[in-house]
């Protein structure tokens, strides 16, 4: 799992089927103090996630065919959570 925040959007009037009707972004990976690492990556999204929300990626191929309902989709990385709050002990 990786903690991000949603910096865009991606937007393609061409594109493989599976990605017709889902949302692409874009998504700077965070410390859990929510510090910019410097990376991103690109994820679909399946829970509504907005610009500069703080959200939870996970970026395993399977577990997002999974999470999306599609054993053959190409895809690797999904949002599967918006963050309210990270503690650290």
């Amino acid at each position: 799992m990786i903690l991000g925040r949603v910096i865009g959007e991606i937007h393609g009037t061409i594109k493989h089927e599976f990605y017709a009707n889902r949302r692409l972004l874009v998504i700077e990976k965070t410390s859990p103090s929510g510090e910019a690492t410097g990376d991103y990556l690109i994820a679909v999204d399946s829970v509504g996630a907005g610009a500069d929300e703080k959200v939870l990626v996970l970026d395993e191929g399977n577990g997002a065919r999974q999470v999306l309902d599609s054993p053959d989709g190409p895809v690797r990385s999904v949002v599967v959570g918006i963050i309210d709050d990270v503690v650290t002990y």
